[in-house]
């Protein structure tokens, strides 16, 4: 197994990751109630969408580094 088909499989694993955080942001967002909106305070559905987008942002930014890693190595070949 070449280095560019471990770069393959880990950006195919942080793509899932990010669509399976973006899914469950997006069930959070959903499960929203009208009490949540208008309480006072952070509410845990509030708490769970902020957890999710934090994620998928994080999942995404090492997709991105993972391509750059890959063109940067693919490049010398």
């Amino acid at each position: 197994m070449t280095g560019n088909n471990i770069f393959f499989f880990l950006i195919l694993a942080a793509m899932i990751a990010t669509v399976v955080a973006l899914v469950r942001g997006i069930i959070a967002f959903l499960r929203t109630t009208e009490a949540d909106l208008k309480g006072g305070g952070v509410s845990q559905s509030g708490l769970q969408q902020n957890k999710m987008m934090r994620m998928r942002i994080a999942f995404q930014a090492i997709a991105v580094i993972l391509v750059i890693l890959l063109l940067i190595m693919s490049r010398g070949d």
